[in-house]
């Protein structure tokens, strides 16, 4: 793949399910914090090197961002780290929230406050 393709999120929701990718969030800190498609990584500029050590070039990736404009740039970034599938999210997760279920900051880290 010499560059991203789109995705949607049935198809996101399908490929998640079935544990055929993974993740990356790029939004703000606190927007991940309050709510992010489940088992997503946050994947910042501090945050990168550790997704690419934790995960094979042959992963597929799906990009997240607020509406699917910014995770275009940062899955074209992904594919030039060495990642051979790449995708953006069309409608970002604006559009995934008002469908299929979140999870917050305090879920992920099993907090029952």
């Amino acid at each position: 793949m010499e560059n991203f393709e789109h995705i949607s999120i049935v198809d996101t929701k399908a490929k998640l399910d079935a544990g055929a990718v993974k993740i990356v969030d790029i939004r703000d800190d606190q927007s991940f914090e309050q709510a992010h498609i489940p088992g997503a990584f946050h994947l910042t500029n501090g945050s990168i090197q550790r997704f690419i050590d934790a995960n094979d070039f042959d992963t597929p990736v799906v990009v997240v961002c607020y509406h699917g404009h910014s995770s275009q740039q940062a899955a074209q970034y992904m594919l030039h780290q060495g990642f051979e599938e790449v995708y953006s999210m069309d409608g970002g997760f604006e559009m995934w929230r008002m469908q299929y279920e979140t999870q917050s900051g305090s879920d992920e880290k099993g907090d029952q406050s």
